[in-house]
């Protein structure tokens, strides 16, 4: 085989782009994830400025945790009885409005964490809304084959506004005028988001509608329940946040390691996306492999080595290249992931599932704040580091290769 025709089998599938409505959620996406990263940079640093402690950095992870539990699952069932693109318009007006009120805070100099956190939950809300429904809105706009080549393309947006917002927010805390630069830059790039979700046709929903309300959420949570292999697809990327994620212990290590340097911090936060850029960018080869239970397995053991391995180096340049590995790791799995969700569930489900996906996703990582914070509190910040990784690599070796449905799942 040719190295051209090796390059253009394993680059990533741009197809889904020649669907004009789903150009544009990728295009609004591509922006606004750019302001997200520079806010969560930002809201980190704040909390940790105020506080001096990475608990209460890793509490950040609560504010978020809540509103995502609660209104993920009711917007997932909320998405299956109602027109999905108004739920979307509504779901980012909250978000926008949130990334006003830290605006606010930060304009006033007002340093107070309870706002702060406050500004955060709202926002989470707003989140919890547009993800499932974004996700299960996806399916209807392409064929089925196109739809792991849309959640490449997904994640490759993703991991750019991670790439990128961090290391905007270093700049704008550091040249542009402090947080509250950084919280505008948030709010101005937004708006891409927002007007992309204006252009959606509309998207009425198909088959059986269920009213919203914990009945229909607790069908979707027992469809999974009753599904080894979507069960477990859940359970080992909680694996990998839960024990692995350090995010929450960014500015302690910035503080102890590199003088406070805040472009040393973008670049620990944008280092894990650097790698899922790179991923994202060469995942044409992700849809052909088949044994999906045990690859996603393995990728995320790797994914904790790779933190581990971030953890025991003292210079910069090496902790960014472990959590790119790590990054690399990370993108594949997801795309796995969402790819099986969205193909295993008939449409009047896919909002739940989509919904308690989402918590998974986007709770995980916050309990896995508060996890890094508590334990460098007892452990210290190497112990809380290192340790987590491991704990990772092994625990997600055991259970992701115990469960037979899951270890022999085969793409269909």
């Amino acid at each position: 085989m040719a190295i051209g025709d090796l390059v253009k089998r394993h680059l990533l599938d741009t197809r889904p782009l020649g669907v004009a409505a789903y150009r544009r959620i990728w295009l609004g996406q591509a922006v606004s994830h750019v302001g997200v990263g520079v806010t969560v940079v930002a809201v980190g640093q704040q909390v940790y400025e105020i506080t001096q402690s990475s608990f209460y950095v890793g509490l950040i992870g609560i504010a978020n945790l809540i509103p995502l539990i609660v209104f993920g699952l009711w917007g997932g069932a909320v998405a299956d009885a109602v027109d999905r693109r108004k739920l979307l318009v509504a779901g980012s007006l909250i978000a926008w409005a949130a990334t006003l009120f830290i605006l606010v805070q930060a304009l006033l100099g007002l340093n107070n964490i309870y706002l702060i956190f406050l500004a955060v939950a709202v926002n989470a809300t707003g989140f919890a809304i547009t993800g499932p429904t974004r996700g299960a809105i996806i399916p209807r706009l392409m064929d089925r084959e196109l739809v792991p080549a849309a959640n490449a393309l997904n994640s490759l947006v993703y991991s750019l506004g991670a790439v990128l917002g961090p290391m905007v927010g270093g700049l704008a805390m550091v040249h542009g005028g402090g947080y509250a630069a950084a919280y505008a830059v948030d709010a101005v790039l937004f708006s891409g988001s927002l007007y992309a979700a204006l252009r959606l046709p509309s998207l009425p929903p198909l088959g059986e509608v269920t009213r919203p309300g914990a009945r229909s959420v607790l069908d979707g949570l027992s469809f999974i329940v009753r599904s080894p292999v979507l069960m477990m697809s859940f359970v080992v990327d909680i694996i990998a946040m839960v024990f692995a994620l350090p995010r929450a212990l960014f500015p302690e290590l910035t503080a102890q390691r590199f003088g406070g340097d805040l472009l040393a911090l973008g670049w620990m936060n944008s280092a894990m996306a650097i790698g899922s850029v790179a991923g994202a960018l060469f995942s044409g080869w992700v849809g052909r492999v088949s044994r999906q239970g045990v690859a996603l397995t393995i990728v995320i053991a790797l994914w904790g080595l790779a933190v581990a391995a971030a953890g025991l180096v003292d210079d910069l340049w090496l902790l960014v290249l472990f959590m790119a590995i790590g990054g690399v790791a990370d993108v594949v799995s997801s795309v796995w992931r969402q790819s099986i969700l969205q193909l295993y569930a008939p449409d009047e489900m896919r909002g739940r599932l989509q919904g308690a996906f989402m918590v998974v996703v986007a709770g995980g990582p916050r309990l896995g704040d508060l996890r890094a914070g508590a334990t460098a509190t007892a452990f210290g910040l190497t112990g809380a580091w290192v340790g987590g990784g491991l704990a990772c690599a092994a625990v997600v070796l055991v259970v992701g290769l115990s469960v037979a449905g899951f270890r022999n799942y085969r793409a269909r």
